[in-house]
């Protein structure tokens, strides 16, 4: 039926109601400023009117994958056992489809609870490959979801991921090397290095969760099944020159380079000096 275990089998976390709204305030946070650490959204709390520890807004940004001190969401570790692979993107130029894939996880606030969203995207068109919903952090469902991408789109050169131990993990890793395809994972506290994902991220929440409110995870996935029909079909991107993602990825082009432009190194370093301060 196109449902996980994870979401079939969906219970509510069972958080307080004061700190599902603290884990809402901060997701909001973290997406216009993700350079945020325990200390500066204290303080964005207490402006907020919410006064809470140092350790308890550590607790809920680890349950929500959120790094405290540098600028990268880290949706749990890498098993000490996984083999981390070098970032292999640095400077390169994506000139087709297929060249490079990213996967990423971001938390997803609810009424009722949370849920986590992964999702795979093609570098070059923007396109959003596949997506999964769970209310954990295992690492079946970004299993089934990399399953997913190669079924109906064949495989890419390249796979691009964070150091989260769903990505690093045998069961993942294994399928990508079995397939013949080259492992890059992001470096330690390089919060753009998958940086169209990051923008996804910030797109999608933008556009649909937060305007949407969705009460649990069945309501989001029905909204994110259309959302993601009109983002890979409909939606017009500036850096695609006005064109869909659909329309880029099925066309074939090759004349379409994506490269980082000069603003998005500036947004970064720029970021990177307000960590030290």
């Amino acid at each position: 039926m196109g449902i996980n275990r994870a979401t079939l089998y969906y219970k509510s976390k069972g958080i307080s109601y004061r700190d599902q709204k603290i884990m809402n305030l901060m997701d909001e946070e973290y997406t216009r400023h993700p350079f945020y650490g325990v200390r500066r959204m204290k303080q964005f709390l207490k402006d907020k009117g919410y006064l809470v520890g140092k350790k308890h807004i550590g607790v809920l940004m680890r349950k929500m994958g959120l790094e405290a001190i540098f600028p990268r969401p880290n949706l749990s570790r890498a098993h000490p056992e996984d083999k981390i692979y070098p970032y292999l993107l640095r400077g390169i130029r994506i000139k087709k489809p297929k060249q490079v894939w990213s996967a990423d996880i971001t938390y997803i606030r609810l009424k009722q609870g949370f849920a986590y969203l992964v999702a795979i995207i093609d570098w070059w068109s923007r396109y959003v490959l596949s997506w999964r919903l769970s209310n954990t952090l295992e690492t079946d469902f970004c299993v089934e979801d990399l399953n997913e991408s190669l079924a109906k789109y064949g495989r890419p050169d390249i796979f691009n991921t964070d150091q989260g131990s769903q990505f690093t993990s045998q069961d993942f890793t294994q399928k990508l090397l079995k397939e013949k395809i080259k492992i890059s994972m992001d470096g330690r506290g390089r919060a753009y290095d998958n940086v169209f994902v990051e923008r996804l991220w910030r797109t999608v929440k933008y556009e649909n969760i937060y305007i949407r409110d969705y009460r649990n995870i069945f309501e989001v996935r029905a909204g994110l099944e259309e959302y993601f029909k009109f983002y890979n079909n409909q939606r017009y991107h500036q850096s695609l020159d006005y064109k869909t993602p659909a329309e880029i990825y099925k066309s074939g082009k090759k004349d379409l380079n994506i490269i980082f432009k000069k603003e998005d190194k500036l947004k970064v370093e720029n970021m990177e000096k307000a960590v030290l301060f």
